[in-house]
């Protein structure tokens, strides 16, 4: 499995929410990294503009960058988002095994959430 990190950024946190919630629920990212207070400056329709913005670094795989893609185009409220991506050259291999079993479709998993700031200890059964 060859690992991507997906960057795009969104307006409002409850966009962030939505799109790294729908991200990992259909199996497309194993983790979606939300970063608020993200400044932006860019050149839209001719006008320099300045934006405040969440960044969301999703960690997914070479083969499932089409359905990212797709899914944020689908959920994205901007007329052009950003979405790039970059191969994830080296990695820890245990978190790279994780990433490729979080993608896993055959897998059995549960779409129960865990209360924000719950550790779930990382071993073989996790994954």
């Amino acid at each position: 499995m060859q690992a991507l990190v997906v960057l795009t950024t969104v307006g409002n946190e409850e966009q962030a929410n939505t799109i790294a919630r729908e991200l990992v629920a259909r199996r497309h990212a194993a983790c979606v990294n939300i970063v608020g207070g993200v400044r932006s400056v860019y050149r839209w329709q001719g006008k320099i503009c300045k934006d405040s913005e969440y960044l969301l670094m999703a960690k997914t795989s070479v083969a499932e960058y089409p359905a990212v893609e797709a899914a944020i185009r689908e959920l994205h409220t901007y007329e052009l988002p950003e979405i790039l991506a970059f191969r994830v050259d080296e990695g820890e291999a245990r978190f790279l095994a994780w990433i490729a079993a979080s993608l896993d479709k055959e897998a059995a998993f549960s779409d129960d959430e865990v209360d924000e700031g719950v550790a779930i200890p990382l071993d073989d059964t996790n994954f």
